[in-house]
C-alpha cells in the first residue's frame, strides 16, 4: 500500500523539522484527498524535504501524530515493538525495584515517542487509555507487545469523554484481554499501601506521576495542622500523617474518591484523618471566613484546561485557588500548589501563583520546583510533556 503523503505550509514546519509530534490543521497546506482515520502519512515541507511519518486523523485538530523521522524507518509492526519495549526497558532500568512488582506507567505519551498512548501498571494488570484515534487502531499490536513483554493477568480500556469527543472516537471503558481481578488490587507506594479501582477510578485508578511528590512532604509536616484539598485516594493526606502532622483534613468533591481514601486510611492504620466532601472553592472560602488557619496546605486539583482557548480563565481559577490557600496559611506557613494542566507553562502557573500571593498580601518564596516521577520523562522537543508542576513554597506575612 502506498503511503500517503502531506505537505506542510511555507514556515509552518519549523517545531516539526525540531520533532514536535502534533501537527495541527492549521501548518496544513494539502494532503491526499483519500486519507483517512489512521492511515500512514509522510509529511514534507513545502520545499518537498521530508519531515517524518505520522498518522492520520481528519476528525481531530491533531491532524496528524509524528511518530518516526527516519525516511528508512515506516510505522511498521516492528516499530511499534520496538518504542513499546524501549519504553518498558527504561523504567526496568530507572524503577528496578517497582516497575514489574508494584506499580508504575510503562508507556507515557509524548514523553515515550507514543503519542496518544499511556499505559499504567499496577501489580498484575495494566490499563491503556488511547488519547488518539488513529493509534487506537493499531490496538492488535500494541496490545499484543504488552502481552509478550508485561505477561499480565489482564488489561483494562478507560478513556475520558473529552478525549474521545475531540478525537471523534467512540469507546467504552472494558477488559480487553485476560481476566479480571478475583479482588481488590492493592498497590505500594513509599512504605503506604493504597487501594486501586482500575475499572472505575479517576484516570487509569491512580495518579503515579505525584509519587515522588508525596514522599516529600513528609519533610514539611511535622507536629503541622495540615490541608489537602482534592485529595482523592489520599495520598497527601497519608504522607503528611507519615511526616507525623498532629490534624489533618482531607477535602474531595467526589464521594467515591473519599470512600477510597478512607479505605486507604484504615489499610494503613492512619486515624488523625478527618475526611470531608466539598467543592475546594467553596470549602476554601468558608475557611477564611471562619478565619481558620493552617500550618501546611497541598492543593491538587484536576485539570482546569483542556484547550488553548480557556488557559485565561484557568489561570484566573489558579489565582483565585492559591489566594484562598494563602489566607489561611499561619505564618511560615508551607503551600504545596500544582497543576496538571498540560496548556499552562511553568512561567505562567510561577506568575499565577505571584498574583495569588499579591492579592492575599503574602510573600512566597519558592523552596522547590518539582514535577511528575521519572516514569513520567519529559520529551525535550515536546513541552506539553512536561505537564505536572509542583511548587513547594513557604508563605509569609508582607
Amino acid at each position: 500500500m502506498t503511503t500517503k503523503k502531506c505537505y506542510l505550509k511555507k514556515n509552518r514546519d519549523i517545531p516539526f523539522k525540531n520533532h514536535h509530534p502534533w501537527i495541527f490543521s492549521g501548518a496544513i497546506n494539502k494532503c491526499d484527498t483519500n486519507a483517512k482515520v489512521g492511515d500512514e502519512i509522510a509529511v514534507y515541507d513545502s520545499e518537498n524535504n521530508f519531515i517524518g511519518y505520522g498518522l492520520y486523523n481528519p476528525k481531530s485538530q491533531i491532524r496528524i501524530r509524528l511518530y518516526s523521522f527516519d525516511l528508512s524507518q515506516p510505522l511498521d509492526d516492528n516499530f511499534w515493538k520496538r518504542k513499546i519495549i524501549s519504553a518498558i526497558n527504561m523504567r526496568i532500568r530507572t524503577l528496578p525495584h517497582i516497575a514489574f512488582k508494584q506499580a508504575c506507567r510503562i508507556v507515557y505519551s509524548e514523553g515515550d515517542g507514543l503519542s496518544g498512548l499511556i499505559v499504567d501498571r499496577y501489580e498484575d494488570y495494566l490499563v491503556v487509555q488511547f488519547t488518539s484515534y488513529a493509534l487506537w487502531l493499531k490496538k492488535d499490536i500494541i496490545i499484543k507487545v504488552l502481552q509478550n513483554n508485561c505477561f499480565p493477568k489482564g488489561i483494562f480500556l478507560r478513556t475520558e469523554k473529552h478525549i474521545l469527543e475531540e478525537e471523534g472516537l467512540e469507546l467504552t471503558d472494558c477488559l480487553i484481554e485476560g481476566q479480571e481481578p478475583e479482588s481488590d488490587i492493592i498497590i505500594e507506594e513509599n512504605g503506604l499501601f493504597y487501594y486501586v479501582d482500575i475499572q472505575t477510578g479517576q484516570k487509569t485508578g491512580f495518579y503515579h506521576d505525584q509519587r515522588d511528590n508525596r514522599l516529600e512532604i513528609r519533610n514539611y509536616a511535622k507536629e503541622k495542622r495540615c490541608l489537602d484539598i482534592c485529595t482523592y485516594s489520599g495520598g497527601f493526606a497519608m504522607n503528611m500523617a507519615r511526616g507525623l502532622a498532629w490534624d489533618i483534613t482531607a477535602v474531595d468533591i467526589s464521594p467515591s474518591a473519599l470512600n477510597i481514601a478512607r479505605r486507604n486510611a484504615i489499610l494503613n492504620g492512619l486515624s488523625s484523618i478527618k475526611f470531608v466532601q466539598a467543592d475546594a472553592f467553596s470549602y476554601l472560602t468558608e475557611q477564611v471566613k471562619k478565619s481558620n488557619l493552617y500550618d501546611m496546605i497541598v492543593l491538587d486539583p484536576p485539570k482546569f484546561t483542556h484547550s488553548k482557548s480557556s488557559v485565561k480563565q484557568a489561570l484566573k481559577e489558579y489565582i483565585q485557588l492559591n489566594t484562598l490557600a494563602m489566607q489561611l496559611l499561619d505564618r511560615s506557613g508551607i503551600l504545596v500548589t500544582c497543576s496538571c494542566s498540560g496548556r499552562i507553562l511553568l512561567n505562567d502557573f510561577i506568575q499565577a501563583v505571584h498574583y495569588a500571593g499579591l492579592q492575599a498580601k503574602k510573600q512566597v518564596r519558592i523552596l522547590q520546583y518539582r514535577g511528575a516521577a521519572i516514569d513520567h520523562p519529559i520529551m525535550i522537543q515536546c513541552q506539553e510533556s512536561s505537564y505536572l508542576k509542583c511548587l513547594i513554597c513557604e508563605i509569609e506575612p508582607l
